[in-house]
Order: structure tokens, then sequence, then C-alpha cells
């Protein structure tokens, strides 16, 4: 079935505003998984919505909690988010990244003691749509082997960079380091299909195509193999000695996957060039990156950023995709 855009963000926004969130909390949150979903996001936006509010009547995370300074130095501040909304204190450490980066034409802010922030391209899009190239990684809870492991040991750690562009068609990379993020692999099991290519192990320790025996193990396949282990690595260390707050390992001791920390990176590339010739540098390697001879006659070769685009304009016209099963579930809230 297909849900109208306003339709669906209404109804978040009652539903979260019915288990605790504040009324404006309430707004800006259900925009959060209304515009992940509107871009064709849905493991991170409607599909992930039903898990959030049952983590939220648990109480493991406080819908009330904001993020506040705890250390600043010139270009690079450090924040403890209070164990808040993930999403929410994401972007307001993006916000402010950029808000420094517009002073010193740099901004760093290390976000600890956060929580998930759903869909990482969200803050790569909200820097590009500033004029700012953002560059932002987080860690989770342990889910993939490092490379030559058996057990979980790291965690799939996204990694976004956003370019931006003045027509609004901006270049944004959203990667997990695991070949599929969990939300992929879980928006495959709901639809009852299989990946195209293995993302895990089975309890055989055997690569394998069908999600529930990827998650059944949780242990997802490092994207690259040994290259997005030791990726993830760095990455979890660059973000606990930035935040001084939870690892990787703290995380995975938690009962939730709670507790989660980020880095937000902003650049000004005004302060070298003007936007027109930033323009001119992109649309370059973008139409570069798209006059490839396409593998498959009738596709084309696409950038980062560029299936959103298109998904958003379409969700927007016709409404937005939804399985039937987790719609009804959602209308139960």
């Amino acid at each position: 079935m297909r849900i109208k855009y306003e339709e669906l963000l209404n109804k978040f926004e009652d539903i979260l505003y019915r288990h605790g969130f504040e009324k404006e909390a309430a707004h800006q949150a259900a925009l959060v998984f209304a515009q992940n979903s509107l871009d064709g996001i849905y493991s991170h936006g409607v599909n992930r919505f039903i898990r959030i509010i049952s983590e939220l009547d648990k109480k493991a995370f406080n819908p009330a909690a904001t993020l506040v300074k705890t250390n600043s130095f010139g270009a690079i501040e450090r924040f403890d988010g209070n164990q808040g909304f993930g999403p929410l204190n994401a972007t307001k450490a993006m916000d402010r990244a950029i808000e420094l980066a517009d002073q010193y034409g740099i901004g760093c802010v290390a976000l600890g003691n956060n929580n998930h922030w759903l869909r990482g391209g969200a803050y790569g899009w909200q820097a590009a749509k500033k004029g700012m190239i953002g560059i932002c990684f987080t860690n989770t809870t342990a889910n993939m082997p490092a490379w030559g492991g058996k057990n979980t040991k790291i965690g799939n750690n996204p990694f976004v960079v956003g370019i931006p562009k003045s027509d609004g068609h901006c270049v944004v990379l959203d990667m997990a380091m695991s070949l599929y993020s969990y939300g992929k692999v879980e928006e495959t099991r709901l639809k009852d299909e299989v990946l195209p290519f293995p993302g895990g192990y089975n309890k055989n320790n055997e690569l394998s195509c069908i999600p529930k025996e990827i998650e059944e193990t949780g242990r997802f396949l490092p994207m690259g193999y040994w290259k997005g282990s030791g990726m993830s690595i760095a990455l979890d260390l660059i973000i606990s000695i930035l935040t001084n707050s939870h690892s990787t390992k703290d995380i995975s001791k938690f009962d939730y996957e709670i507790g989660l920390c980020q880095v937000f990176i902003a650049i000004d590339p005004t302060k070298f060039n003007t936007a027109e010739q930033t323009d001119k540098i992109v649309e370059g390697i973008v139409n570069d990156i798209k006059s490839s001879i396409p593998i498959e006659d009738g596709k084309s070769v696409r950038y980062p950023g560029e299936r959103e685009t298109y998904v958003r304009e379409d969700n927007l016209k016709n409404g937005i995709p939804i399985i039937d099963s987790v719609w009804e579930t959602i209308l139960k809230l």
C-alpha cells in the first residue's frame, strides 16, 4: 500500500506524543521517520518506527533529554547526549558543526552518550543542503566479527559524506562498514526476500543470503572483508577518543543498543571557492561517472544520493510504499 507523506507524518507525531515526547519534540522526531521514508530509506523510517516505540516504552532512552556542551577548543567541541533521542541530538550536533565551519572554515562536534542516529545520510544531506561538505560517523553495538575471528567484536559503524550542489542534487554517500546495514537486512526479511549477495554467516559458519539466518547469528559480513573490518576499528577508535565515551565494546554490554557516540565534521568550501566553482567541479565529476557504459542495457550508473532524489519525488506524488503488516502494527500503536 502507499500512504501520503502528510498522513504518515501526522500518525508518527500522534503516536510519539502519546508515548512520552513533548509536542514540539514529537513533531521533530516524526519528521525524522517520515523524511527517511520519503527518501526511500524505509529501513530507518517506517520499518524502524515500531522498534523505537518499543524501546521508548521500555525507557531505553529519554525523549526529554538533550545534548550539553562539556568542552570546546576553537573549531572543535564535545557534547554529552544524555541518552536522549539519537536523531534529534545528531541534528543539533551537525547544526553546531556547520556554525563552527561558518566561523572557522571547518567545525567538528564529538557527541558522546547519545543513541542510535537512525539514518546517517540525513546528516550528510543536512550539511550539503546548507552548502557545506559534511562528514560524520557513528559506532554501534558489536554485530560483525573482526576479520579472521568468529565472534562479534566490531560494529557496522556507518560513515557518511555529503557534498553540496546548489540545485539540491547533492552527492551523499551513506555506508555501513557491513556489506548490508542491519536495517537493510531487516527490510529484506520483512519483504520475504533474499539478499542478492551473501551478507553474513549462518549457524554453520557459512556465508548466507537469508536475512533470518544472519540475524540469528548477528555475524554480519564486513564490506571489503578485511578492509571493512579495519575501517570499523579505526572509526570506533576516533569516536571513542574524541568523545571520551562509549566504544563498541562498551555499547555491547548494555541491554539495548544505547549510548552510541558520533562525530560530525562540516567544511565550508566557500572559504576557497564560490558556489558556482564548487557546482562546476561536482557536475564535471558526476557527468563523467554518468557517461559510464552500463553493464545492463537500459540501466544507468548512479552517483551516491541520486536514487534518493528521484524516490523522494515519486513518493511525494504517489505516496510512500509501506508493507501492509507494518502499517497495521503502527495503527495499533
